[in-house]
């Protein structure tokens, strides 16, 4: 990734928020890393070096600064947008699977040699698989020392570090101290017991009816919740359960963990991120979609709405299925009965939901569907649970598509609705359905499939953020 100097220390001069994420400011002088935003004096034009990623500058020698918290700043938005290999390592870096299954593990998923995955990463973000996944550990550590009770080596371990040494050690290279000087550091906290609670900072602006409204209106009963500005759901992850918490604030998320397995920390965290859609660049977003007239009143009454998208592929693709012939209350319907069958609901606390071979082996009668949904749904159930179709953060989103589509009852809108929101392509257009019909209508655009299609070209790369306006339109 090349970073104009000028551009990146106008800036920090500026203290622009928007930045964050997107780079970071190395500081020669101090030996601290910051994010644009720190409110820090501006460091003269000849002490600053300018980093891709956190892991980049760790490598370089640089600390985190302990004011601003450059680790904790927004995901680059590129990651969430970019299909290429880089930007599904990213996003596969993030769910934990170098933790789980080390570089082997990563560019197995990927289809590509680790030698090559290293150069393209460290090509573009200055840092390898390692240097990032340890970066990610550093920050899963510090919101543990911080936010637990936890003893300093489970927590070295709950993080994916190796050793206790290994712990120590990145800890005091990342943060200028060691990892009992955080813990005596840490802020006084309130957390009910067992729970985990941190902030997920965001670029504004986040519109949060719109993102709230979209989940509630879909909620699951038993996986998931509306209780004001305050939204939970059950989550299913590489090491156990977990029921999380999200109320939207200004400039975060405020996000409440309860987890099985502490060692799912990073992956809880990277699904509620992609969840509530938090990496994105609502400006870049809102000024291609705001220069066409019939989007321009909504841009600017309803600023940043967000494609809510999924923690778990598998479930989005379930909903789209039953959902393709259903009003959204007769889906939720259909959906909690599935669930019900396959033993999801204990009752006491919300669930994820069922994972693709419980599914797959469920009775004619757990489905409550035509025969020829029910059995696209075996199928699609059948392909997830034997790896023939990928639907986690790092699928190729071409090759997906077209294997769902492979699948007898599938069609374009079918596997559109799920590249958007399972796999997060930011490009989806869905001409055909009949409330962005009625949406386009009540904002004065064609309304005829092929002529909205013609006309939402000039949306692009952001037609999935156009089609959610739509939706709220209709």
């Amino acid at each position: 990734m090349e970073l104009d100097f000028e551009r990146c220390y106008r800036a920090v001069d500026s203290r622009d928020q928007r930045f964050d994420g997107w780079f970071f400011t190395a500081v020669t002088s101090t030996g601290i890393y910051c994010r644009p935003s720190c409110p820090a004096i501006t460091p003269k034009r000849e002490n600053v070096t300018f980093y891709p990623s956190a892991a980049a500058a760790q490598r370089a020698g640089f600390r985190a600064c302990k004011r601003c918290r450059p680790d904790a700043a927004p995901g680059s938005p590129e990651w969430d947008v970019r299909a290429d290999l880089v930007g599904r390592a990213m996003r596969l870096i993030g769910d934990g699977v170098v933790d789980r299954e080390g570089v082997p593990g990563l560019a197995s998923r990927l289809g590509y040699t680790e030698r090559h995955l290293n150069r393209m990463l460290t090509a573009e973000l200055g840092a390898g698989p390692l240097a990032l996944a340890r970066a990610q550990r550093a920050q899963t550590a510090r919101i543990l020392i911080e936010t637990t009770d936890l003893g300093l080596a489970e927590i070295a371990f709950a993080s994916g570090f190796g050793s206790v040494r290994q712990f120590n050690d990145t800890i005091q290279e990342v943060y200028a101290q060691p990892p009992s000087q955080l813990r005596e550091r840490r802020p006084v906290r309130a957390a009910e017991a067992g729970t985990i609670s941190l902030r997920l900072a965001y670029r504004s602006p986040l519109h949060i009816p719109a993102l709230l409204d979209f989940l509630d209106q879909r909620a699951l009963p038993g996986v998931e919740e509306r209780s004001g500005n305050t939204y939970r759901r059950g989550l299913v992850l590489p090491h156990g359960s977990a029921t999380a918490a999200l109320t939207p604030a200004d400039r975060w998320v405020s996000a409440s963990l309860r987890l099985t397995d502490v060692r799912d920390l990073a992956p809880a965290v990277a699904r509620c991120r992609r969840l509530f859609d938090l990496d994105a660049d609502p400006d870049a977003v809102d000024a291609t979609l705001g220069a066409d007239v019939a989007l321009s009143a909504s841009i600017k009454t309803e600023p940043g709405v967000r494609v809510p998208r999924a923690v778990d592929g598998f479930e989005m693709a379930v909903r789209a299925i039953v959902g393709q012939q259903v009003s959204v209350a007769g889906a939720r319907t259909t959906l909690t009965r599935m669930i019900r069958a396959a033993g999801g609901f204990d009752g006491s606390q919300l669930v994820g939901f069922p994972a693709a071979r419980a599914v797959a082996d469920l009775p004619d009668s757990a489905f409550g569907m035509p025969a020829a949904r029910r059995e696209t749904i075996r199928r699609l159930a059948e392909a997830v649970a034997d790896g023939k179709i990928d639907l986690e953060p790092g699928a190729d989103r071409e090759e997906s598509v077209a294997r769902l589509m492979e699948l007898p009852g599938i069609g374009a809108w079918t596997a559109g609705y799920v590249a958007m929101r399972a796999i997060g392509d930011p490009d989806v257009f869905l001409p055909t359905d009949l409330a962005v019909r009625r949406g386009a209508a009540a904002l004065g655009l064609p309304a005829t499939p092929k002529a909205l299609e013609r006309h939402a070209e000039r949306w692009r790369p952001w037609r999935s953020y156009a089609l959610i306006r739509l939706w709220r339109a209709s």
